[in-house]
C-alpha cells in the first residue's frame, strides 16, 4: 500500500504538489492523468525517494523512501519516460539489474522476445545507441523481470510502436492481474482495459478520483 499525507513540493514560489492525499491499495491499477506541470511526474518521483518535499509524508508499505529508501523500494520497479543515456551494454545493464535486484536472466530475455526483442542480437551494444523504441523494450522487460508487487510506469509506451504497446499491454493483462500498477499516460485508450481507477491532477492538486 502506498499512503501519501498532505505532501506539499515547491520549486521557488510554484507549488507543484499543494498538500497532496492519496492512497494506493494493494493490487490496484491507477491511471494518473493531467497536462503538463500537473504534478504528475513530481508526484511519482516523490514516491520513489527520488524528490525530498517540503512537507507531507509518503509510505510504502509503512516504510519511508526518504528514510529507508532501499527497503521501501524492495518491490517496485519504474519504468521511466526519457532512457538515461548509459554507456552499459545490454548485457551490463541486465547483469547490473539482477545483482542488485536477483532478477533472473532468463525472464528479462523472455519479456524481451515478448517485445520482439533479441537480447542475443542486441546484448554487446551500448544501451545509449539503441533506438528509442529498443531502449523502453529494456527498460520495460528489466522491470516485468523483477516481478515487483508495485509497478510505476511514466509514459511506458511514448517509444513504441503500435504493434509494441499491443504486446506490452497484454503482457500486463495476462501477467500481472494481480500487482499494483501506476501509469503516468496520455494514451487513454491504451490502458482503458487495465485500469480500476482514474486520478486527475492539476496544479498539483487531485481534482478527479473514481474507479472505473
Amino acid at each position: 500500500m502506498i499512503k501519501i499525507e498532505n505532501l506539499t513540493k515547491k520549486f521557488g514560489s510554484q507549488i507543484i504538489l499543494n498538500n497532496l492525499n492519496l492512497n494506493i491499495q494493494d493490487g490496484q491499477k491507477v491511471l494518473i492523468m493531467g497536462q503538463n506541470g500537473a504534478g504528475k511526474s513530481t508526484l511519482m518521483k516523490a514516491i520513489l525517494g527520488e524528490l525530498i518535499c517540503d512537507s507531507g509524508s509518503i509510505l510504502i508499505d509503512n516504510i519511508n523512501p526518504i528514510i529507508d529508501r532501499k527497503n521501501a523500494l524492495r518491490y517496485l520497479s519504474f519504468v521511466p519516460q526519457t532512457p538515461p543515456p548509459l554507456k552499459l551494454s545490454v548485457a551490463q545493464l541486465c547483469e547490473y539489474s539482477i545483482s542488485s535486484t536477483q532478477t533472473d536472466l532468463n525472464n528479462i530475455i523472455n519479456y524481451l522476445k515478448e517485445l520482439d526483442l533479441s537480447y542475443e542480437k542486441e546484448h554487446k551494444k551500448p544501451f545509449y545507441k539503441l533506438s528509442g523504441g529498443m531502449k523502453q523494450k529494456v527498460l520495460i522487460a528489466l522491470a516485468l523481470a523483477r516481478d515487483s508487487k508495485t509497478i510505476l510506469f511514466d509514459e511506458p509506451t511514448a517509444n513504441l510502436d503500435p504493434q509494441a504497446r499491443e504486446k506490452f499491454i497484454n503482457i500486463l493483462k495476462s501477467k500481472f492481474q494481480s500487482h499494483t500498477l501506476i501509469f503516468i499516460s496520455h494514451r487513454v485508450s491504451e490502458v482503458q482495459g487495465i485500469v480500476n481507477r482514474v486520478i486527475e491532477m492539476d496544479l498539483g492538486n487531485i481534482i478527479k478520483d473514481s474507479e472505473v
